[in-house]
């Protein structure tokens, strides 16, 4: 430990107190990270005041380790949970060995396609998202894994020659009910794009708007993968079904996620 780490971690019993009072369930671990994180105390006493007016913690590290590796996660852009590990799991199953086309769609920061890439061997991977912020993230994300970054609605913005060539389409779409948003916690209502959590009346809309389009995008024997909550997995499966594919869906207790997987 060097002498300005040692210094700052003089200060870790003051800070644990600081974000229990501000309702931070993990006040040990994201003490730890500030400090590790910090240059100064100067820096330190100002992530911890962020922290405390309801910044979400990857925001002010600036990065999320999901899937064993280490996310760049900027201000303003959908912060990766650890239930859509499970996405990640089936995806990188169903891409194989071979030379797989994979399109992370509603990609947010690129979590999904960069823990997919980091695993799987030798895809050809393609990103896309409507917000131009989460976009300029992404493509920090993918770059490293030769992965290529759009910005668009859904299909819209990909290449043409996609079409019907597209192995693995993994999206974690927005769906959250509308109703429901403001039951969310302040750090993800007040500080997380809108357009990556709301999802509609039910929440499906956006599944609705990208299974209808995904036919034209999958290979013969493609697959579709979405992340959804365990009420409305029975209804995302049939939104599935009614578009053609023939959906099952996994579940893992441990994560508390719930996925749907559409084949063709």
């Amino acid at each position: 430990m060097s002498p300005s780490t040692s210094t700052l971690a003089l200060h870790r019993v003051a800070i644990v107190a600081q974000l229990r009072a501000a309702g931070c369930v993990y006040a040990e671990d994201e003490a730890d990270l500030l400090i590790s994180s910090a240059g100064t105390p100067a820096d330190l006493l100002a992530m911890v005041d962020r922290r405390i007016d309801g910044l979400p913690l990857e925001h002010i590290l600036g990065w999320v380790r999901f899937c064993a590796i280490r996310v760049t996660v900027t201000p303003g852009v959908f912060v990766p949970r650890a239930r859509t590990e499970l996405l990640v799991r089936h995806a990188v199953a169903l891409a194989g060995s071979h030379e797989a086309i994979v399109v992370d769609l509603c990609c947010g920061s690129g979590a999904v396609g960069a823990a997919v890439a980091s695993s799987a061997d030798q895809i050809r991977l393609y990103a896309a998202d409507i917000d131009p912020v989460s976009v300029a993230c992404a493509r920090r994300n993918l770059e490293p894994f030769g992965g290529r970054v759009y910005q668009g609605d859904l299909f819209t913005p990909l290449p043409g020659h996609l079409r019907r060539r597209v192995d693995v389409l993994v999206a974690n779409v927005p769906y959250v009910p509308t109703a429901a948003m403001n039951l969310l916690p302040p750090e993800a209502r007040l500080h997380e794009p809108r357009l990556a959590l709301d999802g509609g009346a039910d929440g499906l809309d956006v599944l609705r708007r990208m299974a209808a389009e995904a036919p034209d995008w999958l290979a013969p024997h493609g697959h579709l993968l979405v992340e959804t909550s365990e009420r409305q997995a029975s209804t995302a499966a049939e939104i599935l079904n009614r578009a053609g594919f023939t959906p099952h869906m996994v579940r893992d207790e441990d994560l508390d996620a719930t996925a749907v997987i559409g084949d063709r």
